[in-house]
């Protein structure tokens, strides 16, 4: 006989959750989704699995690299590393079907082959919401997004969070008013100014520009303070690129919409060294960041693209869109202790207690409560009494019910508050 057991185990980089976490993690899923739906978002699902040359069309590089991509028969397949690009190809398959300007939000499992770190995972839910308008879409739905977010966050209880804003074409027209000749390495650095600090910053920086632009360049990125006085900062540089005076211009109306959406002032920042790494971001860009737990990184980022399916269609499709990494997010939240404090109701009302030999009594009861749209369920198990208490009290179910020999008879039922130890006995058909 073979006595060999294969340790239960996962691979790294995956996240399981045991019951009471799974509970708290699909609340917040559901507080998440009521708030995007009532706000007008649709929802749309997208197969796990996609064809290689539809997911691949765009990326290169490192996202290449983390593309989990396979072959089965002659097709080339890949499972899916964000939920953008299937939206993309999406919006291109049923354009004809769908009303712009076209609102929805997906929430689903994507795959990428990263390198295991702590709180880094390979599959993860991610939470999108995207605005997608046909030919043109107005820089007042980047707000709107942002806005959602906020109410998303709200909704499960979250509040030290702030949204760090910024749009790219002012940085790039800056760069271009330089005469900088490598604006894209600049822009990389930029990007990578939290991750690597000042001083080095300034370091790579002075290898790739002259002490004049380089001088230039931290003069902007450092512009801080309240809204209004970067925005006015902004507006005494004096730069007449129209590139430039768009990306202001946008800005500010980003802003005054937050404003409009009565999205709190202290809520988000206007952060000019927020670029974005990913390529097809073309205006409005924002990073969210836990306030005091800013070590742990963007919790929620996005931004603006000029045409989301350029690669699969010839129709324009400018959006914008916000996505909340949930699997990073609930693991961030764990550690600052937000999980563990987290409320959350019982999905069970009344846990039904035989004792003795009563168990079609209990079913009546339970018929009854359920008719009354009661959640309800049956301790089934020939355990002491203490035990089904003890289980009652660790599921979080708020009431018990005990019926014996005399509730059987008197046709009543015993009611235990499980918060306040009360008991009170009344008529079966007084259970209302």
């Amino acid at each position: 006989m073979n006595n060999y057991k294969i340790k239960p185990s996962i691979l790294p980089g995956f996240m399981e959750l045991l019951p009471i976490e799974q509970r708290k993690f699909n609340d917040m899923v559901e507080k998440i989704t009521k708030v995007y739906e009532e706000n007008g978002c649709l929802p749309i699902d997208t197969p796990i699995i996609e064809k290689a040359e539809v997911l691949l069309a765009k990326s290169a590089g490192e996202t290449e690299k983390q593309v989990y991509a396979f072959q089965k028969g002659s097709n080339n397949l890949a499972l899916r590393f964000d939920l953008t690009v299937p939206f993309a190809r999406y919006t291109s398959q049923y354009f004809n079907e769908l009303t712009f300007p076209f609102k929805r939000y997906q929430i689903g499992k994507v795959y990428r082959g990263e390198r295991n770190q702590r709180g880094r995972y390979r599959e993860f839910y991610q939470c999108d919401v995207d605005i997608i308008g046909k030919d043109k879409l107005s820089v007042k739905n980047d707000a709107l997004v942002i806005n959602l977010a906020s109410k998303a966050f709200q909704s499960i209880g979250l509040k030290n969070y702030k949204f760090q804003i910024s749009n790219r074409k002012i940085l790039s027209a800056l760069l271009k008013s330089l005469n900088i000749e490598n604006p894209a390495d600049v822009m990389i650095l930029i990007d990578k100014y939290d991750k690597i600090g000042k001083l080095s910053f300034e370091e790579e920086l002075n290898k790739l520009v002259n002490e004049e632009q380089a001088n230039m360049i931290n003069k902007v990125i450092s512009i801080n303070g309240s809204k209004n006085k970067v925005l006015e900062k902004l507006n005494s540089l004096s730069i007449q690129d129209e590139k430039f005076i768009m990306g202001l211009n946008e800005l500010k109306e980003v802003i005054t919409t937050l404003e409009i959406l009565g999205v709190d002032d202290s809520e988000y920042i206007i952060n000019l060294k927020i670029i974005r790494g990913l390529d097809y971001y073309t205006g409005t860009v924002f990073e969210t960041l836990l306030t005091n737990n800013e070590q742990y990184g963007s919790i929620c980022s996005g931004g603006r693209y000029d045409n989301l399916s350029e690669n699969y269609t010839t129709n324009i499709l400018p959006g914008v869109g916000i996505s909340i990494g949930l699997t990073r997010l609930f693991f961030v939240l764990k550690e600052i202790g937000f999980i563990e404090n987290y409320k959350l109701p019982s999905k069970v009302e009344y846990l039904i207690i035989p004792i003795g030999d009563t168990l079609k009594y209990c079913g009546q009861v339970y018929t009854r409560l359920s008719q009354l749209k009661k959640s309800v369920e049956i301790y089934f198990e020939d355990d002491k009494l203490k035990k089904k208490l003890n289980y009652a009290d660790k599921m979080g179910i708020p009431n018990v019910i005990l019926l014996g020999e005399d509730e059987e008879i008197n046709k009543t039922i015993n009611i235990k508050n499980m918060d306040t130890g009360n008991q009170e006995i009344i008529d079966l058909e007084d259970i209302i």
